[in-house]
């Protein structure tokens, strides 16, 4: 994955930033750590003539931060708008088979009336969680323009960070790779350990729910007089 990235991202520059940036906040989650800073240490003459071979490729820092930061907007209203047209349709239609009622999608939706805000904002610099953040906020129909402006200024920490380090450390940019992929696997490993325990909860619930239904009483005929 690593050398497929830093590839892409040393052979179209910018356009590759903002592709692999928007792939990377549509519910795919690839490691957008990586396009950040090796795009960062890209704009560092030192590294960008060692690794392109060429002084005139080398990239600029600001245009680099404006492509993260544009990848980012665009997948993300692209995983918005999956969830806001198809999201509740579907959970009507098709939730009980996963495990989702329509009543639960209302809660969401109160629960990002008060929080979404935040939980969009913080989201945004999580390893991980940032994939996916966007999806249910459409489903929860968060309001389009709140949930453009949390997601810009929660990006822009993320971006500005990951490609300033880069930048300063040029060939060392490995160093911020290996201190942000044990936090990655622990994002994802919570991640799958919270979605098996929702699941557990929700299959045993409903399990008692049918166990409850077959020993209640059933009304009995009136005896004939």
């Amino acid at each position: 994955m690593e050398h497929f990235l830093t590839h892409t991202v040393a052979s179209n520059g910018y356009l590759a930033v903002l592709l692999l940036m928007a792939v990377g906040s549509a519910c795919i989650p690839i490691p957008s750590e990586i396009v950040m800073v090796f795009g960062g240490a890209l704009a560092s003459a030192g590294f960008a003539q060692q690794a392109l071979h060429d002084p005139s490729r080398q990239l600029d820092f600001w245009m680099i931060v404006g492509a993260g930061l544009a990848g980012s907007m665009v997948g993300s209203w692209l995983s918005y708008a999956v969830g806001y047209l198809g999201g509740r349709p579907l959970i009507d239609r098709w939730g009980r088979y996963v495990l989702l009622r329509p009543h639960e999608v209302d809660r969401a939706h109160a629960w990002f009336e008060e929080h979404g805000e935040a939980a969009v904002f913080f989201s945004r610099m999580l390893p991980v969680v940032r994939a996916f953040i966007s999806l249910p906020a459409g489903v929860a129909r968060m309001p389009f323009w709140r949930f453009s402006l949390y997601t810009l200024i929660g990006s822009i920490p993320w971006t500005v960070g990951l490609a300033w380090g880069g930048f300063l450390l040029g060939g060392r940019w490995r160093q911020i790779e290996r201190y942000f992929t044990p936090i990655s696997i622990a994002f994802a490993v919570a991640l799958a350990g919270l979605i098996g325990w929702w699941v557990l909860r929700r299959v045993r619930a409903r399990r008692l729910r049918a166990g409850t239904d077959r020993m209640a009483p059933k009304d009995q005929p009136a005896p004939r007089p």
